[in-house]
């Protein structure tokens, strides 16, 4: 059994466009970049606790941790076999995350994390699990997590996040993020979005953008065409005003702006 660190990586979104509704979900295109530069660790120390138990900077209990419910939903599809080894593991070692990406801040942290944690007990446990299955384990915890499980540094998304197209782009040097301390709530920048700024764009008027490298892509749109979180971001939160730079494109929900580097 191999224990050692793994990267849970950042993402921001170079653009977003509401292209449908699925009831009360929103059918997104957006163009996925990996923040190689900005990363949470995971890893695991013998702490014998007698159950699991997760050890990082959270600001809610573990039972709303998106790692426990990835582990909940795993230990569900797995042989009694398989899940009773990793219970046993688990009652003697402590998964430690060392958080360094911001929470509520659009970079897909929570999803990255519960990405991470699958892959680490796949590999550790060696269930070798498909990408199917793994798919399956986390589609119902958070649309960006199907991103994370692969090894890939951008891609087209689609749908609710359940389509990845990678795309192989050779245009970035480095990402530069730029979270101010504002936590902006997902569920609350999409509500405000179809009550008050819904508006939705053809992916026929948009699907241009798939095959644009992302340098190009940065150095076209405006903030506003970019994002259509935007202005719904911006409304309840008025603050982030004060944070953006005529370089600064916006990530997801928000609060990060981020810039590239060729």
């Amino acid at each position: 059994m191999e224990l050692k660190e793994f990267k849970s990586y950042a993402k921001v979104n170079l653009f977003l466009k509401i292209v449908g509704v699925r009831g009360n979900y929103h059918e997104l295109f957006s163009r996925f970049l990996r923040v190689n530069s900005l990363y949470d660790t995971l890893y695991f120390v013998e702490e014998n606790r007698g159950k699991f138990h997760i050890d990082g900077d959270f600001n809610f209990s573990q039972n709303s941790n998106i790692i426990y419910k990835t582990l909940l939903s795993l230990l569900d599809r797995i042989d009694n076999r398989k899940r009773a080894e990793i219970e046993e593991f688990l009652k003697t070692f402590t998964l430690k995350v060392d958080k360094r990406i911001p929470m509520m801040a659009g970079l897909g942290g929570g999803s990255s994390n519960s990405a991470t944690f699958l892959n680490m007990i796949d590999r550790i446990f060696g269930l070798k699990l498909s990408i199917e299955e793994k798919i399956e384990i986390v589609k119902d915890l958070g649309s960006d997590i199907i991103f994370f499980l692969y090894d890939i540094d951008s891609a087209n998304v689609y749908g609710t996040g359940e389509t990845i197209k990678p795309f192989n782009d050779n245009s970035i040097a480095s990402i530069e993020v730029y979270t101010p301390e504002i936590e902006c709530n997902t569920g609350a920048v999409y509500s405000n979005f179809r009550n008050s700024f819904f508006n939705i764009t053809p992916i026929e008027e948009v699907e241009y953008l798939a095959d644009m490298s992302s340098l190009e892509i940065y150095r076209t749109l405006s903030r506003e065409f970019a994002n259509d979180l935007f202005l719904p971001a911006l409304d309840i939160y008025p603050d982030l005003v004060k944070h953006q730079k005529d370089s600064y494109l916006f990530s997801g929900s928000g609060s990060s702006f981020f810039e590239i580097r060729s």
